[in-house]
């Protein structure tokens, strides 16, 4: 577009008199004479740069075109005039604003031929441009929405769900909205929220679609989307959806990161988010709707996330909310996690397991035998707690498993990090108690000789208060 220049002449006059004679024109059949004599005037105007008469003259050939029915027209006609040498960039969005307004009524009245026809000439017209940049994601969102509707068509010819998922998907992800400057906040959220939709929806459909067992390659089923998902999910800025009047959008997203965490099995995180989820004002004050369930899945996945002192904090301030009181069976459950006493296993599945089982959370064998892992986790590290040494055949009956599962499980915490042990396989016996290094030593001797001297020193000063004692009964 050319740069903007100052208004040399005023059309308005002249506009005022071929609006009307325009619309008889078109009103007697004459529409191609009443485009020229438009077309006419409305490069005078451009030239002269005289925005509001331009900005009337290029939405009233829009106007005539649409009420004429003529499509073909009315398509070449928005392309040409975005085309147009100097065309005036207000001009364009009127005109493209205009359009964008006739396609919900041209979809339900002309059929969606038509309709994707002008959508295309939206897309191209705006292509490129940064002032179009708002109009033309609005307008690729509807095309989005479209491949994705014809999942649900009962014909033949129709492509599959993961072709109408990946187009759906390519045209949404390829706007870069966080970029706009013209969009307002909630909008570009909104955009980022339905791109972020519809990269888990591809995902678990190209996820179904990989044999099971393949991981051969680190990117196959859906776990490019799954990268792209997370992504977008730092894109959006929590502190605005923390705001009141965001709340809806707020618990998409987090429903959504939900579903991230839980592909990736990162039980801290889904915690994390649904706390964010109950902290919420509307759902914390349904305490026996949606308040409840989300303070039972903080605590199903607390429980479930590995071992390490972010997940022992939030386990400890979770135990302390009052909050939990009003849930007994979640309650005691965090309570056998927060007390370091051993968890036998068969006693808790007796106790938590018929409960637990019903759940939308432990209904599957995967997080089931995760909890099992954690109880054991658990275990072992009370016994390094309390034990110095111990052999393999009494830890592993501590921990009802076999000398295998027991090895097994000890050397992944080990290697973690969490404890420090040694297993003599000889003698049978696991040491936690671990060897001091030469600075180790040196700490505990200063450390030592510390004590030592404050005690000779505290020895010394009542040894001189008696001495004075003694001395003034003698005087």
């Amino acid at each position: 577009m050319a740069e903007v220049k100052k208004q040399e002449k005023d059309y308005s006059k002249e506009v005022d008199a071929i609006l009307p004679e325009a619309r008889s024109l078109a009103e007697a059949s004459k529409l191609q004479e009443a485009l020229d004599k438009l077309f006419a005037l409305e490069k005078q105007t451009r030239n002269a740069s005289d925005l509001s008469s331009t900005t009337r003259l290029v939405k009233e050939i829009s106007q005539l075109n649409y009420d004429a029915r003529d499509y073909e027209l009315l398509n070449t006609g928005i392309q040409t005039l975005s085309k147009k040498h100097g065309q005036l960039k207000v001009a364009i969005q009127e005109m493209v604003e205009q359009a964008i307004g006739w396609l919900e009524e041209i979809k339900a009245r002309d059929g969606q031929e038509k309709w994707l026809q002008l959508i295309e000439t939206l897309r191209t017209v705006t292509e490129g441009k940064l002032f179009l940049e708002t109009p033309r994601a609005r307008v690729t969102l509807l095309l989005s929405k479209y491949h994705e509707s014809l999942i649900k068509s009962p014909t033949q010819t129709d492509p599959t769900t993961k072709d109408c998922l990946q187009t759906a998907s390519d045209l949404l992800n390829d706007l870069q909205v966080e970029t706009y400057s013209s969009m307002e906040r909630r909008e570009k959220t909104e955009f980022i929220l339905e791109q972020m939709r519809l990269l888990i929806a591809l995902a678990r459909v190209k996820d179904s679609e990989k044999p099971a067992g393949d991981k051969k390659d680190i990117m196959g089923g859906g776990e490019g989307e799954w990268v792209k998902v997370r992504v977008g999910g730092r894109k959006v800025n929590e502190g605005f959806l923390a705001e009141k009047a965001n709340e809806d959008l707020k618990l998409k997203y987090y429903n959504m990161m939900i579903e991230y965490a839980l592909n990736q099995s990162e039980y801290l995180d889904a915690a994390k988010y649904y706390y964010k989820i109950w902290e919420t004002a509307s759902i914390k004050e349904d305490e026996n709707g949606r308040g409840r369930e989300a303070l039972e899945h903080i605590v199903y996945y607390i429980v479930l996330a590995p071992h390490d002192n972010e997940q022992s904090d939030m386990l400890h301030r979770l135990h302390n909310d009052p909050a939990l009181l009003r849930l007994d069976l979640q309650y005691a459950l965090v309570k056998c996690f927060t007390t370091q006493e051993l968890m036998r296993w068969p006693g808790i599945e007796q106790i938590y397991g018929p409960n637990l089982r019903q759940t939308d959370v432990f209904t599957s064998d995967k997080l089931w035998e995760d909890l099992h892992i954690r109880v054991i986790e658990h275990n072992i590290r009370i016994v390094a707690k309390y034990y110095t040494r111990i052999t393999l055949p009494r830890l592993t009956t501590l921990l009802d498993l076999t000398p295998e599962q027991a090895e097994e499980t000890l050397a992944r915490l080990v290697v973690s990090g969490t404890i420090w042990a040694r297993v003599d396989r000889p003698t049978g016996v696991v040491n936690f108690r671990g060897g001091k290094s030469a600075e180790d030593v040196m700490n505990d001797w200063s450390s030592d000789m510390q004590r030592l001297l404050s005690l000779v020193e505290k020895t010394w000063m009542g040894v001189n208060a008696a001495q004075a004692a003694q001395s003034r009964v003698k005087a």
